[in-house]
């Protein structure tokens, strides 16, 4: 094996954000540039010499190609043994049980989410530590600050890698073991869950329409949903691959899964649909003429985890972030288990997770997890909602509506206003952060403001802490609104409005838009949103 030392330039513009590095494909397509971002990453992880590794992706244009490249710098770098999903693929949660399930020192995920792909879209790449999670704040700074004083490279010159076949090879001394990317993950699933149970739902005529939106989890639902469970064939549509997603938007939310979201509120609608995104970390979950908002969903599922297996002697905490409702909250109350707001980003999990403070976790944005992985798992969360169904007999409507009976109803909506240029929208963060001081007392569009601040989070397993995570606005009657500056997207800058109003007795029917049109013009009115950013709508509304 030949190493050869390639001499590089810095690019200014690799800063990680809540998920790794993500770009337009062309961009890391160009000359040195996911090169050295990976020596970054190695670098800022004491080398790679004599570790262990998983990598994986979820498929999209130049997936193959970055994990050849990363095999040979791994190589280079002296690595011992390298985990490969067959073909390149593995989802993110499979990902991260991998890592976890062999003891690897960490992985290399290659994914932009629930972006689109294809080569005038968008790539990403992560590193997942070896407690299967997300990269800190710490280890992500250390890899920025390695990218800004890279010289040169290390790569192996050798052929590409056979990622097609199930099997062991070698790249000089570095082991290869390109595994199926289902199989380990599946096995994981038989032992969280009663798949007798769910076996027994299905066969007794329950129907459902999973999809996999042409991303990462369709092998994963065909094995498991149709093959493993017994759910009819066709049960899982979207299910293969592709590099571009089928030129759609892997995003599971009512926007993005509009057909099937068309579908379940239809006459012809299945007992069950949900959808999953790029890398199989997310979910939608709807019922018949119903849909759950992620928010909800958390804390539905955590209020039932109870009759499901893993979870049967109860859950330890509740965790979400700082965007997603407070439903989750009121749950955990009834309970009485810690509720932990946290900021957006998986790895803000992590350390409660493996300190055993917490069993669930979800964010707003389509993420629930639990102990069983450091990710979020959108598989998982269908698969738990699909025994909760069996262990109730009820449909999901009406745990649905069982809960808002119990807890109470938080109307939620977000609003997304894309591509937003960046000065102006960090300009109107600025006009809020100012305001902050004199916000509460006042009154707009009929509300009064109880309180306003911009949160901050300490760990209180770490003590780590993080500040500037958004904006946040209370009002009298249980209304909020959070402003915050997405980091997934991959040019300009994505605003985001987080509206939510608490209703405790009420038949519930309320269209959303209607309950959460007062905090809207207040959120308006205080930010000024459509002025300073120049948009007088949001691009989404979910």
């Amino acid at each position: 094996m030949t190493i050869k030392t390639i001499s590089t330039t810095i690019f200014n513009d690799q800063k990680p954000g809540t998920s790794g590095l993500r770009k337009k494909t062309r961009t890391f397509m160009g000359p040195h540039y996911l090169e050295n971002y990976v020596s970054a990453t190695f670098t800022a992880i004491g080398g790679g010499a004599g570790k262990c590794f998983v990598l994986g992706g979820d498929g999209r244009f130049f997936n193959r190609p970055a994990i050849q490249t990363i095999l040979k710098m791994a190589a280079a770098q002296g690595a011992a043994r390298i985990i490969v999903g067959q073909g390149g693929l593995l989802s993110t949660p499979a990902a991260s049980h991998l890592i976890r399930l062999n003891g690897a020192d960490g992985g290399f995920i290659l994914s932009a989410s629930h972006n689109p792909g294809g080569i005038d879209a968008d790539f990403g790449l992560k590193f997942n530590a070896a407690n299967g999670g997300p990269a800190s704040e710490a280890l992500t700074a250390r890899i920025h600050d390695a990218t800004l004083a890279i010289k040169s490279y290390d790569i192996a010159e050798v052929d590409d890698i056979n990622l097609d076949t199930v099997g062991q090879t070698r790249i000089g001394t570095m082991v290869i073991d390109v595994v199926d990317p289902v199989a380990d993950y599946s096995d994981l699933m038989a032992s969280l869950f009663d798949f007798d149970a769910i076996r027994a739902l299905f066969a007794g005529g329950f129907t459902m329409r999973f999809d996999a939106m042409h991303a990462v989890t369709g092998p994963y639902a065909h094995a498991i949903l149709e093959d493993t469970l017994g759910a009819a064939k066709g049960t899982v549509v979207n299910g293969v691959p592709s590099e571009d997603f089928g030129k759609g938007h892997p995003d599971p939310n009512p926007i993005w899964a509009k057909e099937l979201m068309d579908l379940m509120m239809s006459e012809a609608a299945p007992d069950m649909g949900a959808a999953s995104d790029g890398d199989g970390d997310r979910n939608m979950i709807v019922g018949k003429g119903t849909y759950i908002t992620p928010s909800d969903s958390l804390a539905m599922l955590a209020a039932n985890a109870h009759l499901v297996p893993a979870y049967k002697n109860g859950i330890a905490g509740i965790a979400r972030s700082m965007p997603t409702s407070a439903a989750a909250d009121r749950v955990a109350e009834a309970l009485g288990i810690p509720c932990f707001e946290t900021p957006t980003g998986w790895k803000f999990f992590g350390t409660l997770l493996d300190a055993g403070r917490v069993t669930i976790c979800g964010e707003e944005s389509a993420g629930t997890g639990s102990h069983h992985v450091r990710e979020k798992d959108g598989l998982w969360a269908v698969l738990l909602w699909l025994n909760i169904l069996a262990a109730r007999g009820k449909s999901v409507a009406e745990i649905q509506a069982d809960h808002w009976q119990r807890f109470g109803r938080n109307y939620y909506a977000r609003h997304d206003y894309e591509a937003v240029e960046s000065a102006r929208a960090d300009n109107m963060m600025a006009h809020l952060r100012a305001q902050l001081d004199s916000l509460p007392g006042q009154r707009f569009a009929g509300l009064n403001v109880t309180r306003a601040d911009d949160f901050a989070y300490t760990d209180p397993v770490d003590g780590a802490t993080s500040a500037a995570q958004g904006i946040r606005l209370f009002f009298e009657g249980g209304a909020r609104a959070v402003f915050r500056l997405s980091g997934t997207g991959t040019e300009g800058a994505t605003v985001r409005l987080y509206l939510e109003q608490f209703v405790k007795q009420s038949d519930y029917a309320a269209p959303v838009e209607q309950v959460l049109e007062a905090v809207r013009a207040a959120a308006l009115e205080i930010s000024d949103l459509p002025n300073l950013t120049g948009r007088s709508r949001p691009d989404v509304e979910t």
